[in-house]
């Protein structure tokens, strides 16, 4: 049948589909059998429901604005709280963050609510401490090797020097070379070639 409007319910705030439109075709006959038709219909792993409306219940400003273009929201916000920020505007924004989150846990307890919940503190403290475990493990990690500019001088460092030096002096650093036995020589060697046979040709007088 020919369609006559179409109207697609979209957000305002992000311009995605609703799930829902209305199409109005120019027989009513048709629109019956389409609707009898898609309902219940299996599209993109969802079931399509579909509802035959008489021209009586249709509302004067269902089909307002269906000819004009929809132009998707540049939601300025979203660009402006995902934008690349520096360093210095990380710190202002995170001090921002922890004196509302201070003023918000001041109003509980004066109105006697004893409620905790960790917060930006919580999340800032973990960070320092993954900061603090991160400075101590590279501390630890110190080389033992005597080629370094300059070499830690420890009795824990001393004591790993002298079994370092146990262990590499107690490995055996002799190569034995292992020959493949007769059997297997002879079965790899290849057979010898035979010198070819000229035929003697006489000269025929």
């Amino acid at each position: 049948g020919t369609v006559t409007r179409l109207r697609l319910s979209r957000s305002k705030k992000t311009g995605a589909s609703k799930g829902y439109g209305f199409i109005e075709f120019e027989s009513d006959d048709v629109a019956k059998i389409v609707a009898d038709t898609m309902n219940n219909y299996l599209f993109s792993e969802r079931l399509l429901k579909c509802q035959f409306i008489s021209p009586e219940r249709v509302h004067e400003n269902l089909f307002k604005n269906c000819s004009k273009r929809f132009l998707k929201p540049s939601q300025p916000a979203v660009r402006r709280y995902n934008r690349i920020r520096s360093l210095i505007q990380k710190a202002k924004m995170t001090k921002r963050l922890l004196r509302k989150e201070k003023l918000l846990r001041k109003r509980l307890a004066e109105k006697g609510l004893d409620y905790d919940f960790p917060g930006f503190a919580a999340q800032e403290l973990s960070k320092m401490r993954e900061k603090v475990k991160a400075s101590k493990k590279s501390k630890l990690n110190i080389s033992l090797s005597s080629q370094d500019p300059t070499p830690v001088c420890t009795p824990t460092v001393l004591e790993r020097r002298k079994t370092s030096q146990a262990d590499d002096d107690a490995e055996d650093n002799e190569i034995t070379l292992r020959l493949p036995p007769a059997s297997v020589k002879n079965a790899v060697q290849r057979p010898k070639k035979q010198p070819r046979e000229r035929p003697n040709l006489k000269k025929q007088k």
